[in-house]
Formats: C-alpha cells, structure tokens, sequence
C-alpha cells in the first residue's frame, strides 16, 4: 500500500473516531463562545474604541486563541494512542511514520474548520463582519487554518515526548495561555508594561491577529500599528512563523516517533 492509502485509511480512521466523540467539536466550539460573549459584552463597554468595533476587534482573537487551544488535541490523541498501545500496532504494520502523523493532524484540521465555522456564525449574530473582500476574506480563514496546523504538528512532538495525556494537557496550558493573553488577540499592545508590550510584539500569534484583521478588513482606525516588522507586514510574518514551525517541528516529529520504534 503506497503513503497515498495509508494516509487516506488513517486520516479516515481519525475523522471517524472524531465523529464518535463529538464531544471534542462540542467543547472545543463552547468556551471559545463563552469567551466571545464574556469578552464583547462585560469588558467590550471597558474598551476605549467602544463595544461595537471591540467585538470586530476581538473575534479574530477568539479564533487564534481557539486555534491554539485545539492544536493541543492532536499530541493528546497521539499520547493516548501511545498509552492504550495503538501506536505499537502502527509501528507494527508497514505504515509509513509520515502517514500516522500527517492522518493524525489531518484529521486534527478537519476539526478546526468545524470549529472555525462556528464560531464565525457566532461572530456574526453578535455583529462581526468580514469588511473586505471574498479573496481577502479566505486568505484570512487560510492563515489561520495553516497557523492552526503548524500548531498540531508542535503539539505532536510534544504529545509523542510526554509519558501520559495529562502531562501535555497541564504543560500546554503553561505555555498557550501566556502566548494568547501576552498579544495583540485582546487589546492593543500599547498600553501594556514595556518588558510585555515588546514580548506581545513579537509574539508569532500577534502576527497572526493582526495579518487576519487586515485581511477582513476589521483594523479599527483608533489602534496604531506598533512601528517593527513583523507588525508592518503581518499576514507575511504570520505565514513565516507557521512555515518556520512546520519546517522545525514535522521532521522532529517524525523523527520522534522513528526513534521510539527501533528502542
């Protein structure tokens, strides 16, 4: 069986295992939503730009934040299948290491989309809205979407390194949370202490929030774009920062998982 099956069975396989646990679209869509409205409406009035350009302002940073969020799903479902032995089966079969773990973030980004849709139907009935253009606009949905992926494939390396699902759980949220709420996802970077406005400036998710805002057209005139390069071009800078984590973090992965296999 050439890597072209074996990826289609093993993505197939993940999907329909995804599918018997709706659980995870259904968590993964629910705090991002209970977010989105604690976020627009109890702070939203706080925000200087006012409560209607917040909440265009802050949707593309729930959708980041959530990106990041998920990503964790993809090293959590290869350290349970490590743990309940699915992955000495793997490595069993003549199944190419590259077909396990692209299926596996594959399927991850299925999920993502799922996610995503959502999320912009929530958007909407709170008042977001896409004020560019249909080829801006799916730009914006792929940056994030490839963010999202390069993300799983750093969360595979992780989640095939860790002895147990709850270790990467606890160690993610240890990592994730200071990259969502330390960036330009919630409020501008102006206002924050110097040591954590230049942290938030060139964090790769700020890059990300902003390159997706232009590109939907949902850059408020009272934020100023803070004067350094990744901020300047910021759909550019967040589609190197991805490329640069899936160039680092696929062959570790793979590598990783090559490795355990002949111990």
């Amino acid at each position: 069986m050439g890597i072209g099956n074996q990826l289609g069975a093993l993505t197939h396989r993940n999907i329909v295992k995804n599918l018997r646990n709706p659980d995870i679209v259904v968590f993964a869509t629910a705090a991002p939503v209970a977010f989105a409205l604690l976020f627009a409406f109890v702070f939203g009035s706080a925000m200087e730009m006012g409560g209607d350009l917040y909440r265009e302002f802050l949707l593309v940073g729930i959708l980041a934040q959530t990106m990041l969020m998920t990503s964790t799903n993809t090293g959590v479902g290869l350290a349970m299948d490590n743990k309940e032995g699915m992955m000495d089966r793997f490595r069993s079969l003549p199944v190419r290491p590259a077909a396990v773990l692209t299926a596996r973030t594959n399927s991850d980004l299925v999920v993502n989309l799922i996610v995503i849709a959502v999320l912009s139907l929530v958007g909407l009935a709170m008042g977001w809205r896409i004020r560019s253009g249909p080829w801006e606009a799916l730009a914006g949905f792929g940056l994030l979407l490839l963010f999202a992926y390069a993300l799983s494939w750093a969360s595979a390396y992780i989640g095939l390194k860790v002895r147990s699902p709850e270790v990467l759980s606890n160690v993610s949220m240890l990592i994730l949370l200071p990259l969502a709420f330390i960036s330009t996802a919630f409020v501008p970077t102006d206002g924050m202490p110097t040591p954590m406005r230049i942290a938030a400036e060139w964090n790769p998710v700020s890059a990300v929030v902003t390159g997706v805002r232009e590109l939907f057209g949902n850059v408020p005139g009272s934020v100023t774009t803070p004067d350094i390069l990744p901020l300047q071009y910021p759909a550019l800078a967040g589609l190197a920062w991805s490329l640069l984590l899936l160039g680092v973090f696929i062959p570790l992965a793979t590598r990783s998982y090559v490795r355990s296999h002949t111990r």
